[in-house]
């Protein structure tokens, strides 16, 4: 019998760092602000050409869809 899948916490999954779009070198996660709904606003760094980018990220586990 095949055992059951547990998903990790979300707070276990890691967050992809995005590559520079000026310089294409991975950038850092610096900040993380919650926002309404569950998500949150991911704030990423570039530690070469200190280039800033933010990303809103939706919680997959809190999303509306049924």
């Amino acid at each position: 019998m095949p055992e059951a899948y547990a998903r990790p916490e979300p707070s276990l999954i890691p967050i992809l760092r995005p590559r520079c779009p000026l310089c294409q070198g991975r950038m850092m996660l610096i900040r993380i602000e919650p926002r309404q709904n569950g998500a949150d606003l991911r704030t990423f760094e570039c530690s070469t050409c200190e280039h800033i980018y933010n990303v809103l990220a939706e919680d997959p586990t809190k999303s509306t869809e049924a």
